[in-house]
């Protein structure tokens, strides 16, 4: 079951108690969120290719996650690993009757199998436990030989997804928009993200005509930066990295209008050995305040700092990009990232911003260059929709908040313009 799917069953039990005083809270289920799957086509008759799976656990106090193993796929290789620490973990293969006897797993599926991961640590309130499942599908009914083309067809119900083609394989058709890249190998690869909380019914092809071998290894991306727009556009190596993979994702609070302030937070994965700070500059235009932060996979709560571009200098921090003298920088220290290993943080922030956010007439207005892969945008409460110049998801939250989700697959930012208005009752 997907995050999405897990979330709308939590809130359809929550709107079914709500109205009942002294009902019993809706029952807790498994969740997770920031999934992502990797497919590498390995020769087409074998019908088989490995999977890489990231995913991360999300329901407070839970010490088991259970992975289904599809219908129709015969599992192979599997191994489990905690992507915070890079070890090994426990697990095991039990029947889909089995897995439902844990009370999180209730409304699962009891016709499948699951690969029953014992965690590292219990998931720590409001925290999360970050897992890379490992394992080797067979499937002829997935992946197969059709005339002189391999076929990928599979339905995805993950929200990101990657498929990579064997060696000497070109692509000749995909079905959904996706990113083409070249691994460093030269195997092709296509990427793509999927917010809509639907399965996408995938199909990709392939055929053999593309290098193999060291004669395919594609010319790494250079710093050279688009030329054709009316600024200066990204680098090359920027434009060409794999925007479904990035795992850094924000949501907007907004306060009322009049406040011209919204809370936000953002998560963070950092994983270069020996790293020890996170700085986050203020974008000219707003002003941070009451910064907070903790380690999302242990709950540990860290100290944090605003400081200005001429403080930074003076104390010798290098923010590893230029700065201005009077800007804001949210300064975050941590333990040391050792090699292997990673650590992946939730800041939180007031912002103030009177040109981003603000009130004409009787509307309200969020005017913003959102550039994550993922971003979200919560109105004030009293608010209800009028328009929004992105396409967007919307939901609404159980506490009758709207919630607007724009997920950009493309490289570069999205110019998010939002308009609300007071509800009438």
């Amino acid at each position: 079951m997907t995050n999405v799917v897990a979330w709308l069953l939590v809130m359809l039990c929550a709107a079914g108690t709500a109205s009942a005083q002294g009902a019993a809270p809706a029952a807790a289920v498994q969740t997770q969120t920031d999934e992502y799957t990797r497919y590498e086509l390995l020769s087409p008759e074998s019908a088989s290719f490995a999977i890489r799976y990231q995913v991360t656990a999300t329901m407070a106090g839970a010490k088991f996650y259970f992975n289904p193993i599809r219908k129709g796929s015969v599992a192979t290789g599997e191994s489990v690993v905690d992507v915070m620490t890079g070890q090994q973990l426990r697990f095991e293969v039990v029947s889909g009757s089995e897995a439902v006897k844990d009370p999180l797993m209730k409304v699962e599926d009891s016709s499948v199998d699951y690969i029953k991961v014992y965690l590292a640590r219990p998931v720590p309130p409001e925290g999360q436990a970050r897992l890379l499942i490992l394992k080797t599908y067979k499937d002829l009914k997935s992946f197969y030989h059709e005339g002189h083309a391999l076929v990928f067809k599979r339905p995805l119900s993950v929200p990101r997804n990657s498929v990579v083609l064997p060696a000497g394989y070109e692509l000749v058709a995909c079905n959904v928009p996706s990113q083409v890249l070249a691994e460093p190998d030269g195997r092709i690869a296509i990427s793509f993200l999927n917010g809509s909380g639907a399965e996408v019914p995938l199909i990709v092809k392939g055929k053999l005509g593309a290098h193999a071998g060291a004669a395919a290894a594609p010319r790494p991306p250079g710093s050279a930066k688009s030329w054709e727009a009316p600024f200066e556009g990204e680098t090359e190596r920027e434009r060409l990295s794999e925007r479904a993979h990035q795992d850094r994702e924000i949501v907007y609070l907004l306060q009322q209008p009049e406040t011209h302030a919204f809370r936000l937070y953002h998560d963070y994965t950092e994983s270069r050995p020996g790293v020890e700070t996170y700085f986050n500059v203020v974008r000219s235009g707003s002003k941070v305040s009451e910064p907070s932060a903790y380690v999302l996979d242990t709950g540990e709560k860290l100290k944090t700092k605003i400081m200005t571009g001429a403080e930074l200098v003076a104390a010798k921090m290098d923010v590893g990009e230029p700065v201005d003298a009077t800007a804001q920088v949210v300064v975050i220290p941590f333990s040391p990232v050792k090699a292997g290993q990673s650590t992946r943080l939730r800041i939180s922030e007031t912002y103030t911003a009177a040109a981003s956010y603000r009130v004409e007439g009787d509307e309200l207005v969020f005017d913003r260059s959102l550039g994550r892969p993922r971003n979200a945008v919560v109105l004030p409460e009293g608010w209800y929709l009028l328009a929004s110049s992105i396409p967007t998801t919307v939901t609404q939250m159980a506490d009758g908040r709207i919630r607007l989700d724009f997920w950009n697959g493309r490289p570069g930012a999205v110019d998010v313009l939002i308009k609300a208005k007071r509800r009438g009752r």
